[in-house]
């Protein structure tokens, strides 16, 4: 009797284990179902919606990004997308391919930019992708510029005795060399390669605000406006956020004010949760790292390479 409920009690114990892995295995499934779901199909998976896509820091030419920007351009059931920018912006060629990637966008769809704390030079470019721009009344935007920085070493290199030497190919070659002063030739091409990006943004800000090309270049002097100057001077649309989008889409091109807003990021790297993961924890050591060390804006933009298109309030 005693070993019939022994063996009772056995199977009791075994059948709730078994529940239990069971139910897990179920439960795993299903969130590796609604994980899968997410990175392939996007938030909201096929309801029509609005597409929140969130272009923040600094501005890189990010493929993953243009890739999201595609996949949006064709899927059907996104009807807009809005752009919430809150950028100082970054390296002009960064700002330039998502420019091209958003407005391929708009020829499906329509794009409205709402600007946040920050919208400005290569994070004003991104606001002149769309059909249509919302600011704060105090976000910084604007910035119309582009920038090439050195650091010139030649007075330090010289007080502690170190000489560098170089054989070129050409004189103007790896110049401006922040070993030495540069000659008049080397200032001249430098000006001339910042001179040549810079037409290119003023055509953008010409095309994209309806301006002529004498006021263009009048605003785009290199300075920020606030959201209410930048109404003003035609820079900006209007003055408010996401709500003021929602309801210049509803009225411009007859969509439902009621379309949920989804918020899309792009795709995890196709390599796996491993590379993802690596990628993940040398960003997150990165950050560590300069936030112990007090860094600013101002390090991260010694880490862009070629013409910069962006603003920081400069240090006195």
């Amino acid at each position: 009797m005693s070993f019939d409920a022994d063996a009772l009690a056995d199977r009791r114990h075994l059948k709730r284990r078994l529940f239990f892995w069971r139910s897990g295995a179920i439960v795993a499934a299903a969130l590796a179902l609604v994980a899968f779901s997410a990175v392939n199909g996007g938030p909201g998976f096929n309801r029509n919606q609005i597409a929140r896509v969130e272009i923040t820091g600094i501005i890189t030419d990010d493929r993953e990004l243009q890739d999201l920007l595609e996949d949006l351009r064709d899927n059907p059931a996104i009807k807009a997308v809005i752009l919430a920018i809150d950028s100082p912006g970054g390296t002009t060629t960064g700002s330039e391919a998502l420019y091209e990637s958003v407005r391929k966008v708009s020829e499906k769809k329509p794009v409205v930019a709402v600007l946040g704390t920050v919208a400005a030079s290569g994070g004003y470019i991104a606001a002149l992708s769309a059909d249509h721009v919302v600011a704060r009344g105090n976000t910084l935007t604007g910035s119309i510029g582009v920038l090439f920085q050195w650091a010139q070493l030649s007075g330090l290199m010289e007080k502690i005795g170190v000489d560098v030497n170089s054989v070129k190919s050409a004189p103007l070659k790896a110049e401006p060399d922040p070993f030495h002063k540069p000659s008049p030739e080397a200032l001249a091409v430098t000006r001339d390669l910042v001179a040549s990006s810079y037409d290119w943004f003023l055509g953008l800000v010409a095309e994209r605000r309806k301006l002529d090309p004498a006021t263009a270049r009048k605003l785009g002097d290199g300075r920020v406006y606030t959201g209410f100057q930048a109404v003003r001077n035609g820079l900006v649309d209007e003055i408010g956020g996401e709500s003021q989008a929602v309801a210049w889409l509803a009225e411009a091109h007859q969509l439902d004010p009621k379309l949920p807003v989804e918020t899309w990021e792009p795709k995890w790297p196709e390599d796996g949760f491993g590379l993802f993961g690596a990628k993940a924890l040398g960003e997150a050591f990165a950050s560590g790292v300069v936030a112990l060390a007090g860094k600013t804006l101002q390090t991260k933009t010694l880490t862009l390479d070629g013409l910069t298109s962006v603003w920081q309030a400069e240090p006195r």
